[in-house]
C-alpha cells in the first residue's frame, strides 16, 4: 500500500509525519506486514487513513479543488482532513484511537459483519431484522451490510433471503453498530479537545448524506457514526444532485468505484493508487469532482 508512495519525497516526508502519531511502525505496516497482520483494526485503520491521505494530497495537486468531499466509513476522517476541518496529524491521533476504541469494544463479545447482495431489499431487511442482525452499510441497490453476533450471522447465513447471496466479512467486529457504543463514548471524549476549523470544501455525511461545512458538527458526525450505518445510498443520492460528473477515489481504490459506477450513471471515476495516477489527473478534464476517501 505505501510502498510507491515512500518512493517520492513529498508523501514520503508526509507519512514520517503520520507515524510520529502512531504506536506501531506505520511505514513496515504499510510495505512488509502481511494480511494478516494489518488486519487488526487497531494497524488497519491508521494505515487506510494515511494511504488515502498521501494519494489525495497528490490528486490535490495535480488538479482543482473538489466541489466536495466524502469517505466511506474510516475514509471520512481524510474528508475531514481535505475539507480544512482538522489538521493531518490530529487527524490521525484520533484515528489510532478511533482504531483502539473499536478493537477494545470488538473484545467484550464476538461480533463481525456480512454483506448481502442482490435480493429484494425490503425481504433482506425483514430477514436480516428477524434475526437481530442490524445495518451496518446501505451501499446501494442490492448491496447491503449487516451487524452481529457470530451465532446471529450464521443463523442468517444457513437461510439466506431468495435470491440473495450472503458474503463473511473479515473484519474484527460489527462496526457501524450499536455494538460499538462504547468506542464512541471513548473517541468522543477524546475528540472534545480537538480544536476544529469550519470545512473550506463542503462534506457530504455518511449519516445522512446532507452538505455539512460547520467543523464541530462534522468532528460529532465523525465520532457518533463509530455506532451508525453508513448510508452511502444517500451519498450517491447528493453526488447526483449535485450533478457530479467526476469522482475521484483514493488509494487503496476500486470498492467505490464500482459501487458508484453501478449507481451514478453519470459519473466518470478516477483512481489514484501511486503518484504516477496523481500525474495522470494533470491530463484528464475534470470540470466538477467529487473526491471520496477509502472504503474500510
Amino acid at each position: 500500500m505505501l510502498a510507491p508512495w515512500l518512493a517520492d519525497p513529498t508523501a514520503r516526508e508526509q507519512l514520517e509525519s503520520l507515524d510520529a502519531c502512531v504506536e506501531f511502525d506505520l511505514l513496515d505496516a504499510g510495505t512488509t506486514w502481511d494480511a494478516d497482520r494489518i488486519r487488526d483494526t487497531r494497524i488497519a485503520q491508521p494505515l487506510i487513513f494515511a494511504t488515502s491521505l498521501v494519494s489525495a494530497y497528490a490528486a490535490l495537486t495535480a488538479h482543482a479543488k473538489p466541489a466536495a468531499v466524502t469517505g466511506h466509513s474510516v475514509g471520512e476522517w481524510c474528508s475531514a482532513v481535505l475539507a480544512g476541518v482538522l489538521t493531518a496529524t490530529d487527524a490521525m491521533t484520533l484515528v489510532a484511537a478511533r482504531g483502539n476504541a473499536m478493537a477494545l469494544a470488538c473484545e467484550e463479545e464476538p461480533t463481525g459483519l456480512c454483506a448481502v447482495l442482490g435480493g429484494d431489499q425490503e425481504e433482506v431487511n425483514e430477514a436480516a431484522t428477524a434475526r437481530g442482525l442490524a445495518l451496518a452499510n446501505n451501499n446501494g441497490p442490492g448491496q447491503l451490510v449487516f451487524g452481529g453476533t457470530r451465532e446471529q450471522l450464521d443463523s442468517f447465513a444457513a437461510s439466506p433471503p431468495a435470491k440473495a447471496r450472503i458474503r463473511s466479512l473479515e473484519v474484527a467486529g460489527a462496526f457501524h453498530t450499536e455494538a460499538m457504543h462504547p468506542a464512541v463514548a471513548q473517541v468522543s471524549e477524546v475528540a472534545a479537545t480537538y480544536a476544529v476549523n469550519d470545512a473550506d470544501i463542503p462534506l457530504i455525511s455518511n449519516r445522512d448524506g446532507s452538505m455539512v461545512t460547520n467543523g464541530r458538527q462534522i468532528l460529532d458526525r465523525l465520532v457518533d457514526q463509530i455506532a451508525l450505518p453508513v448510508r452511502w445510498d444517500l451519498v450517491m443520492e447528493t453526488m447526483t444532485a449535485i450533478e457530479t460528473t467526476v469522482a475521484i477515489e483514493t488509494c487503496p481504490s476500486g470498492t467505490l468505484s464500482g459501487i458508484l459506477r453501478r449507481n451514478v450513471k453519470s459519473v466518470t471515476t478516477r483512481t489514484v493508487d501511486t503518484p504516477q495516477d496523481a500525474q495522470a489527473l494533470l491530463t484528464t478534464d475534470l470540470r466538477t469532482s467529487e473526491l471520496t476517501g477509502a472504503h474500510r
